[in-house]
């Protein structure tokens, strides 16, 4: 952990400007700053130290699947488990680091209990899916168990962190 989070404090500014940024980072400064009453300086200086100390991460813009799959072609969304053989911290590790690497999965959490890793990966079609199925899985000899679900609808998509009220 950085030297400044452990002691950064975050007042109840600071949580709506993370707030407001969550919800439309693609706002000017002089946006920000009128949402949550603050003066365009002192907006700049305030997000700049939450930058710094790492809160936030990066800004990103998010994609409309619905659309693009009318524009370029059908998409597939896959929830997958996965359960390894040997499910050593090494052998997490490295399956771990092989799937992050391939542009078709989106997220990869650890979990406990039940499977080992959870993917959320994105392809172009179920033959898109197969390809990456025998990439990521069946070409790995520690990947014992593999439990697909296709995604007919998205019914909400919200990556916030929820923060507290101050």
């Amino acid at each position: 952990m950085p030297e400044e989070l452990k002691s950064l404090e975050l007042d109840a500014t600071d949580l709506a400007l993370l707030d407001q940024l969550q919800a439309d980072s693609s706002l000017t400064n002089q946006e920000l700053a009128a949402r949550v009453h603050l003066s365009p300086p002192t907006c700049l200086r305030r997000v700049k130290r939450l930058r710094d100390a790492g809160l936030i991460e990066r800004e990103i813009a998010i994609l409309s699947p619905e659309l693009l799959a009318r524009t370029l072609g059908q998409g597939l969304e896959a929830v997958v488990e996965v359960s390894l053989d040997r499910q050593g911290n090494e052998e997490q590790e490295a399956f771990e680091r092989r799937v992050i690497e391939d542009d078709a999965v989106q997220q990869c959490y650890r979990v406990s209990p039940g499977p080992d890793f959870v993917l959320v990966v994105h392809a172009r079609d179920m033959q898109d899916y197969l390809a990456l199925a025998q990439r990521l899985f069946t070409s790995d000899a520690n990947v014992r168990n593999v439990k697909a679900f296709f995604s007919v609808k998205r019914a909400k998509f919200r990556p916030r962190v929820g923060l507290p009220r101050k």
